[in-house]
């Protein structure tokens, strides 16, 4: 099946015992197991039975089948938020003394997650700037690279055949951050990366109302990261949750084609405007890998980033006077939304690390929604028209 047809009906089958088309929502902690030799023929893992919603519940279990088509993946796993995600794919994949590698910039909670508490465990991080920095530089003894094809908040692509290349000399896992892509625009399993995630609260959910961490890739490697993230750390998803974000699922492709063109149109609109010094948009033919990621996925994404001179102060005047675009720290909604990542989603990093990864004061960052994009445009305008 096509994409479109797969994010419908991957996954969902009419209930066996209402026949309701719709996956219900299983409110409940605990299933009976009817006798002691099934309790323990269930927990050696001798009967697919459900046992404790920690472990599995069958709203979530649907929603999995769901997005392990959709990423092209053997398993896929969802749990309470991305950066539970995060953490279970590092402790599960990680032991003390490996070396763990990541490209700037990544998310602020990602960055601040391995700086502060990842190597707390004994794992050693090397960052590098780019992915030819990374080809050049890597480490023999690393054992897991992290990045984002198009990087949170800066829009730099990363071009994920060059990172897979460099991690296979050294025998390194690859975990792709595709928060920003979606499946419905980039695959990178299908190039080699070893595992996908995702914060499935941005455009796989898409309507702002529930927080979700997806992990997608091979058996063997999910099992470890499966039983880290639920019966270790304990981040399951709520049924209710999983039951909204199945359903954002199938309408991903319609709304990522609306964030996609409106992207495009608010971007030419930047890039003529003289009160921006410069516009961050990867479907520009002039942005730095922009031919990479035409290459290797089928849409440049719904995310905009634009330099205003005069650092916080000027990017507040600016932010402060839009209407249409809340401010706010998510993305991937319908709704529209900006912010200033230096003081928010990033503040965590030091101030030499953000230089560093060109998250500067003049940065803010805008999540183009699915409104009529004159009407967005038309509120931008009139901010800049206030510095």
């Amino acid at each position: 099946m096509k994409f479109r047809t797969l994010s419908i009906h991957a996954g969902q089958q009419p209930d066996p015992s209402t026949g309701a088309l719709a996956t219900p929502v299983y409110f409940t902690s605990t299933f009976s197991y009817g006798t002691a030799e099934e309790g323990q023929a269930r927990f050696a893992g001798q009967n697919p039975g459900y046992i404790y919603s920690r472990f599995a519940n069958p709203t979530t279990a649907a929603l999995e089948q769901k997005l392990a088509a959709l990423e092209g993946a053997d398993e896929a796993l969802v749990v309470a938020s991305g950066m539970a995600a995060v953490s279970a794919i590092m402790y599960a994949l990680t032991n003390a003394g490996d070396e763990v590698a990541f490209i700037d910039p990544v998310y602020g909670g990602t960055d601040a997650f391995l700086r502060n508490t990842l190597t707390r465990a004994g794992v050693t991080l090397s960052r590098y700037s780019s992915d030819q920095d990374f080809a050049e530089r890597v480490k023999a003894n690393t054992k897991v690279v992290l990045f984002e094809p198009i990087t949170n908040p800066t829009l730099k692509v990363i071009d994920t055949r060059i990172v897979v290349e460099a991690a296979r000399k050294v025998g390194a896992l690859v975990i792709c951050d595709n928060t920003f892509l979606t499946p419905y625009l980039f695959r990178p399993l299908e190039i080699g990366a070893d595992i996908v995630m995702h914060s499935g609260t941005k455009y796989l959910s898409g309507h702002g109302d529930i927080i979700a961490g997806i992990v997608a890739g091979r058996s063997e490697l999910m099992q470890k990261i499966r039983t880290v993230a639920l019966k270790h750390i304990g981040s399951p998803i709520g049924p209710q949750e999983a039951y909204l974000l199945q359903r954002g699922v199938k309408t991903l492709t319609l709304r990522m084609d609306a964030h996609i063109d409106n992207a495009r149109k608010v971007a030419d609109f930047l890039a003529a405007q003289p009160k921006v010094a410069k516009v961050y948009y990867p479907g520009h033919a002039s942005h730095p890998g922009h031919q990479a990621i035409a290459d290797t996925a089928t849409g440049f994404g719904g995310m905009v980033a634009i330099d205003i001179e005069g650092g916080f102060a000027k990017a507040a005047v600016f932010l402060n006077n839009l209407h249409l675009f809340a401010q706010a720290v998510s993305l991937g909604d319908v709704e529209s939304l900006a912010c200033h990542p230096a003081s928010t989603t990033h503040a965590a990093m030091t101030a030499e690390d953000r230089q560093r990864a060109g998250v500067s004061d003049n940065l803010v960052r805008l999540s183009i929604g699915v409104e009529d994009a004159d009407d967005l445009i038309a509120d931008l305008a009139q901010a800049l028209a206030k510095l």
